[in-house]
């Protein structure tokens, strides 16, 4: 069945605290320690999958660290001078952005701080100069790993809870095939069920959430 895409609002701010880990607890507390200055690592390089949550992690530790920027590919060359940077979609990088990142890698390497970098294959595979892609390697690799399907309906249970719903397993795994899978359109859907429910005064079933789809798919 075609999944519904909907049309939400605005994802809330990235934090640390609204990031599921699933398998990247190790990661998520290195990012913590290093955004608030209790690691001092040059070099971190963050790897995945589009949606696997690579651009949440490095907005939510530039939120996290009182001095810190984000730049993507295309932004690099008005990058500011802060103790933690953090540089997105380094495989899209123009040459004379790449220059850019090497000189900045180079400087954190002398004290001058912190380099966070993205992109969607591990350092070795990206399509960018020997140098810089030799840098990127030089310090911490960590693969961003997509939360499974148990790991999001773990989620869903536990956010409908906070927001006072209980929803049985035939409506998290029904949401599940439904609805696209990634946590902002996962976040909206349960939004959307919680104003459903509170405005017609039922409980979240199975029927009420196959109306509720079905009202937003029309």
């Amino acid at each position: 069945m075609r999944q519904l895409l909907l049309a939400i609002q605005p994802a809330p701010e990235a934090t640390f605290d609204n990031f599921v880990p699933g398998a990247n607890v190790e990661l998520l507390a290195r990012l913590r320690d290093v955004a608030g200055a209790r690691s001092k690592e040059a070099v971190i390089y963050l790897w995945g999958d589009p949606g696997s949550g690579r651009t949440h992690l490095l907005r939510a530790a530039v939120r996290a660290a009182p001095d810190a920027g984000y730049v993507s590919a295309g932004s690099v060359l008005g990058a500011p001078e802060v103790r933690l940077l953090a540089v997105d979609d380094v495989e899209r990088l123009a040459d004379d952005e790449q220059v850019a990142v090497f000189r900045l890698i180079n400087r954190a390497r002398d004290g001058a701080g912190t380099v966070l970098a993205a992109g969607n294959v591990p350092p070795a595979q990206l399509a960018l100069r020997d140098d810089l892609r030799s840098r990127l390697g030089w310090g911490l690799a960590y693969q961003v790993h997509p939360l499974t399907d148990a790991d999001k309906a773990l989620w869903l249970r536990a956010e409908a809870e906070r927001r006072g719903l209980r929803l049985a397993d035939d409506v998290v795994w029904y949401v599940l095939t439904h609805v696209r899978r990634d946590m902002p359109s996962l976040n909206a859907i349960l939004e959307h069920l919680d104003r459903y429910s509170l405005e017609r005064q039922r409980s979240v079933t199975l029927p009420l959430v196959r109306q509720a789809l079905q009202e937003l798919e029309g």
